[in-house]
């Protein structure tokens, strides 16, 4: 079953959906999350108190919107533009990343990549 999400940064809330993975399910279980996050160009990232290896269809180019688990860094990361390792306009992850779910209307956070504090929580 998949979760529904809000992600608040500063003023800007999205809604979103944890999908049906080991990695996404560890995730859920872990709701709520506060962190401090740090920007990578058109990406937040932030550590969460989950550890989970790489998952068989992990990869490092994503689409706008989507929410990946960094093994390395024990992050959750949340992709709405141009990273430094991008090669266009699609999000590209510095190392391979678990694909964990959706949030919708994330260039949102372009406005907010200095707030500095990040929550996660189940929503309704």
């Amino acid at each position: 079953m998949t979760q529904a999400i809000r992600i608040s940064v500063g003023d800007v809330e999205l809604e979103g959906l944890l999908n049906e993975s080991s990695c996404a399910r560890a995730i859920a279980e872990a709701l709520p999350l506060q962190a401090e996050f740090r920007a990578w160009g058109d990406e937040i990232y932030f550590d969460i108190p989950v550890e989970h290896g790489l998952e068989r269809d992990a990869r490092e180019e994503f689409e706008i919107g989507d929410l990946g688990y960094w093994p390395e860094g024990k992050a959750l990361c949340v992709f709405f533009g141009p990273t430094p390792m991008s090669q266009g306009e699609k999000p590209r992850a510095y190392s391979r990343v678990n694909l964990v779910g959706r949030v919708q209307g994330a260039e949102g956070l372009r406005k907010v990549k200095e707030a500095g504090e990040i929550i996660v929580e189940a929503a309704e």
